[in-house]
């Protein structure tokens, strides 16, 4: 019996590996198991190599396995594509005669896969079958199998939910006669973690819980996932979801609606915030509360449109013509996705400021099981909102010591609710005098970015001041966890917030320590420059990694290793 497992299917977009990844996951969560899963697809509606990739264990499990103990492989491409995955003692699962492939090599297992499937009513019934071997060779069990299934196939009416469930019952009674099952066992530990969530529906949860009214957006992987999730939910809470043409009108609609009272963000990926900076500055001239959510991949241009990347740091926090304040979040997993959300409006609301959340494909598309983070610490704050009673004697932009004037709601508030792109004095008029604008910079940015700071997220320290210390943000926090418990001497400070940056809190993180390094989804050390810049502390080297993947515990590890 072993202490966890990774299970990959794989084959060509189409052929519902992605239906049968989670039902593999919803599967390992009901039986009492963790579990953590990635998706690598290609950009590409039919075709090429896919691949879905569990890893579950009897505790929690934040990162991927550079390699899986079991791979089922639905087609012939497949076995070609994944057979340097497969891990030391594992066993690739195949079709042979499907697939035309008269010698198997060691760990290969003929399983007859397509003619099962034909046997539940046809070969589209593949991904079922899969999942019931996989039942049987790691669980012992059928039961969380065909809970999965049926849970999978719901919404497409009672005959699919048990034809598939005919499907895994024929590979789990396959598997259970004809596959040796000891070696894969899983242990079952009941768990608190009810929830099997990726971070973009995590995200998405937390806007709603935030209480946002409008959300619009351009459809741009990896991000569309917020908007479809948000939309799910929009006739249920009240929220209007606006797929606009382009991004220049989703930031747009956004300020808009903003400007009219309502909680309202926008969601796209690196060029679709390239098109969005206009409308980012002005919201911040308007002071405008506005939240976005970026959810990166490697670029330039197209880039890689299914893959993950940390790149686009630098462009966040510099994003805009002009000097404004903003704040930037760099939640790391699912949990930090929803508090990141709730946080990011009231901060939005109440500093008048942008407020981005960087996010990326990786921790948007993976799925781990969650509890709900308690938030009765972080109730709506709606700012500094003009009453009617206060109406006759405000002005919308007032110098403040904090730099937080008097918010007009139009149509709400009783006074004159007035916005302009230009520069212009505390009544909200166009202005070209010097000291009007000197005030006005000074109101917008150092004082709103003090006050900013006052609220920074505190870094993630584990072990401060150890023999190696790792940085990063966002999703490397799981898979600097786990290297860190299988490392002795070794810490890291993870940060789910990056601008206005901690710099007190990571220098005395750093106190002592005997090498710093940064881990980073990118080829220049973007955080390492951050640090440096803001902190004056330079680390020793960057752990860099710009492929499109993700980190895996197994390449952090053996960094680590190589680096002593």
């Amino acid at each position: 019996m072993k202490d966890e497992i990774s299970v990959r299917i794989t084959g060509e977009a189409g052929q519902g590996v992605i239906s049968a990844g989670m039902m593999l996951c919803r599967m390992y969560k009901e039986s009492g198991r963790h579990v953590f899963a990635i998706q690598d697809y290609m950009s590409r509606i039919r075709g090429g190599n896919n691949f879905f990739q569990v890893r579950a264990a009897g505790r929690p499990v934040a990162a991927p396995r550079r390699q899986a103990d079991i791979i089922v492989a639905l087609d012939k491409e497949a076995v070609e594509a994944n057979r340097g995955a497969l891990a030391p003692g594992g066993i690739l699962l195949l079709d042979a005669g499907k697939f035309g492939i008269t010698q198997l090599e060691a760990g290969w297992v003929h399983v007859p896969l397509y003619a099962l499937a034909q046997e539940a009513g046809g070969e589209l019934y593949a991904n079922s079958v899969a999942l019931g071997l996989l039942a049987a060779l790691t669980c012992g069990a059928f039961e969380g199998a065909a809970k999965a299934a049926a849970r999978e196939f719901a919404a497409k009416g009672a005959d699919a939910a048990a034809k598939n469930e005919v499907a895994a019952r024929k590979g789990y009674d396959y598997a259970a006669g004809k596959i040796k099952r000891g070696d894969f066992l899983l242990p079952s530990a009941p768990h608190e973690r009810p929830y099997l969530l990726a971070g973009n529906e995590a995200l998405a949860l937390g806007v709603i819980s935030a209480g946002c009214k409008f959300y619009s957006a351009y459809p741009m992987s990896p991000s569309t996932g917020v908007m479809n999730t948000v939309a799910d939910y929009a006739a249920k809470y009240g929220i209007i979801v606006e797929q606009a043409e382009d991004e220049i009108a989703a930031v747009n609609m956004a300020v808009g609606a903003a400007f009219a009272g309502a909680r309202a963000m926008t969601g796209t990926s690196g060029g679709g915030f390239a098109l969005m900076c206009e409308g980012l500055s002005l919201a911040a001239i308007t002071e405008t509360p506005l939240v976005i959510a970026i959810v990166m991949r490697p670029g330039p241009a197209t880039g890689f449109p299914t893959r993950t990347a940390q790149e686009d740091l630098e462009f966040a926090l510099h994003a805009g013509h002009g000097e404004f304040a903003r704040a930037v979040y760099t939640p790391g997993s699912p949990e930090e996705c929803f508090l990141a959300a709730k946080r990011a409006f009231n901060t939005a609301e109440r500093f008048q400021v942008p407020a981005l959340i960087l996010s990326d494909q990786y921790l948007a598309e993976s799925f781990t099981n969650v509890a709900f983070p308690d938030t009765t610490g972080e109730p709506p704050d709606r700012g500094r909102i003009i009453s009617s009673e206060a109406a006759p004697e405000t002005r919308r932009y007032e110098y403040s010591d904090d730099g937080v004037s008097p918010r007009a709601i139009p149509g709400r508030s009783g006074a004159l609710a007035v916005a302009d792109s230009d520069e212009h004095g505390p009544e909200g008029h166009i202005t070209e005098l010097a000291e009007v604008r000197i005030k006005m910079t000074e109101k917008r940015l150092r004082l709103k970015l003090a006050g900013l700071a006052r609220e920074t997220l505190p870094p993630t320290v584990v072990n401060p001041g150890a023999k190696t210390m790792l940085c990063g943000f966002g999703s490397t926090l799981g898979v600097m966890r786990e290297a860190c418990a299988a490392a002795a001497g070794t810490g890291f400070i993870h940060y789910p917030q990056v601008w206005p940056f901690p710099a007190d809190a990571t220098l005395a993180a750093l106190k002592g320590a005997g090498r710093v390094l940064t881990v980073e989804n990118n080829a220049t050390g973007q955080l390492a420059r951050l640090i440096r810049r803001e902190t004056g502390a330079q680390a020793a080297g960057s752990i860099l990694k710009y492929d499109g993947r993700p980190f895996t515990a197994d390449e952090l590890s053996a960094a680590l290793e190589g680096g002593k």
